[in-house]
C-alpha cells in the first residue's frame, strides 16, 4: 500500500509541538487524578525513621540486648545462623566461634565466653574445632584473670588436641598464677621437649622453681609456728586448769579450748589471758558499777596482784561520773556473780586475783573475770542483793 497518514508527512512547527506536549501533560494529570487513591502503609513513617532503622539488621548500631524483642527480619536471620534445623552442629559451633572471636577482638571477653560456651554445647564431632573453642574460651578467661577457669579449659583442649602449643603455654602461665608450681614446671617441660630454646618458657620454669622453693620454705616455717603456738596454747590451758579456775564453756563442750578464753567485749578483745615470762597468768578484767551504769576495763591484771591495789589505782583520782566522790576504797563492796547466776558473793579485796578465781563458786565467762562494785549500804546494793 502506498497511502500514508497526513500527520506523518506534516511538518510540525515549534508552537504546535509545545501545544501537543501541554495537551498530553494535561491528559496524564487527569488520568492520574482519576485513579483510586490508596495511602502507602508499608513504608517507615518519617517521625520514626531512626527507630525503625535501628531495628533493621543492616543498619543497627548495636547488638540486641538479651531478652530484647527482635524484629521479624532479625529473628529470621538468627534462625538462619543459629537454628538447629538450618545448620549442622559443626556449622553452629563455627558460627558461635566467629561470634566469640568478634567479641574478643573488641575486648568484650564475657560476651566472648558466652559465645564459645554455646559453641561447646553443640558437642560437634570436629575435635579440632572443639579444641579451638576451649582454647579461645581459656584465652577470654585469662584476660579476665580467671586463671583457674582458664586452666580448666586448657586441660579440656589438650584432651582433644594433645601438644597444642598455644594451649600448653597458657596452661603453664595459669598454673604459675594459681601457685601450682609443680604442674607449671610439668607443662614447661612438655613445651621444652619440642622447643628446648624457648626463652619465655625457660624463664617461666626458673620462676616456678624459685617460687615453689619459697612456698615450701614458708610452709615449713608456718608449720613450725603452728606447732609452737599449739604447744603454748595447750600449756596455757594446763596452767589454768592447775589453778582450779572454772571456765564457762561454749557450744556444749566438755573440755576448754582457746575459744572459751576469747573476750566478748570490744574494749578488751585483743587482751586474751596469757602467760608472762614466769608462767604467771595475766587476765583481762571487767569492773562494773551497776548504779552508775559504768564499766572499767583492765587489760592486764596479774594473777598475783591484789584486787585492793588495782582499785586504789582506779580511785586515786575520782572518776568524772562520781561527782559526789562516793566510790572510795573505804566505802565500797565488791561482788562476783556465781556460776548459777542466782547469787552474788562478796569479795575480800585484800586477796590476789588468782586466789579469788580459785573460789569454786566463781566462773570466768568469755575469758574475762568480772566484778560488781557498789557503794556500801546504798539503795542500789540493797536492791541488787534482794533481786538475787
Amino acid at each position: 500500500m502506498e497511502g500514508t497518514s497526513e500527520n506523518k508527512n506534516k511538518v510540525w512547527t515549534h508552537e504546535e509541538r509545545l501545544e501537543l506536549a501541554s495537551k498530553l501533560d494535561a491528559e496524564l494529570d487527569e488520568y492520574i487524578s482519576n485513579l483510586e487513591k490508596k495511602s502507602y502503609t508499608e513504608g517507615w513513617p518519617e517521625d520514626r525513621w531512626d527507630e525503625e532503622m535501628e531495628k533493621h539488621p543492616f543498619f543497627m548500631k548495636k547488638a540486641p540486648e538479651p531478652g530484647e524483642e527482635l524484629s521479624p527480619l532479625m529473628e529470621g536471620l538468627q534462625q538462619l545462623k543459629y537454628g538447629e534445623d538450618e545448620n549442622t552442629p559443626e556449622e553452629l559451633a563455627n558460627n558461635y566461634k566467629e561470634d566469640g572471636n568478634f567479641n574478643f577482638k573488641y575486648k568484650k571477653y564475657r560476651l566472648a565466653i558466652m559465645s564459645y560456651t554455646e559453641g561447646i554445647r553443640t558437642k560437634c564431632k570436629d575435635t579440632n574445632l572443639m579444641a579451638q573453642l576451649y582454647n579461645n574460651r581459656a584465652a577470654a578467661h585469662f584476660m579476665l584473670k580467671n586463671y583457674r577457669s582458664s586452666l580448666n579449659d586448657c586441660k579440656f583442649a589438650l584432651k582433644l588436641k594433645p601438644n597444642y602449643v598455644k594451649v600448653l603455654n597458657r596452661a603453664a602461665t595459669c598454673c604459675f598464677h594459681v601457685k601450682d608450681y609443680e604442674q607449671c614446671i610439668d607443662f614447661c617441660n612438655e613445651i621444652l621437649d619440642e622447643s628446648p630454646t624457648d626463652k619465655i618458657i625457660l624463664h617461666l620454669k626458673s620462676q616456678a622453681i624459685a617460687a615453689g622453693e619459697r612456698l615450701k620454705r614458708d610452709k615449713r616455717k608456718q608449720d613450725r609456728l603452728e606447732k609452737k603456738l599449739d604447744k603454748e596454747e595447750e600449756e596455757l590451758l594446763d596452767i589454768i586448769r592447775s589453778r582450779g579456775v572454772n571456765l564457762e564453756l561454749i557450744e556444749g563442750k566438755r573440755n576448754p579450748d582457746l575459744k572459751d578464753l576469747e573476750p566478748q567485749v570490744p574494749q578488751i578483745a585483743q587482751s586474751r589471758v596469757h602467760l608472762d615470762a614466769q608462767n604467771k597468768l595475766i587476765w583481762p578484767v571487767m569492773i562494773l558499777y551497776p548504779e552508775m551504769q559504768q564499766t572499767d576495763f583492765i587489760q592486764n591484771f596479774h594473777e598475783d596482784a591484789l584486787l585492793l591495789e588495782q582499785l586504789e589505782q582506779m580511785f586515786n583520782v575520782p572518776p568524772e561520773w562520781d561527782s559526789e566522790e562516793r566510790y572510795t576504797i573505804e566505802n565500797i563492796n565488791v561482788y562476783f556473780e556465781a556460776k548459777d547466776k542466782c547469787s552474788l558473793h562478796k569479795v575480800n579485796i585484800c586477796q590476789s586475783l588468782g586466789k579469788i578465781l580459785q573460789d569454786k563458786r566463781f566462773i570466768v565467762r568469755g575469758g574475762t573475770p568480772a566484778f560488781l562494785v557498789f557503794v556500801n549500804s546504798s539503795e542500789a546494793e540493797k536492791r541488787f542483793l534482794a533481786n538475787y
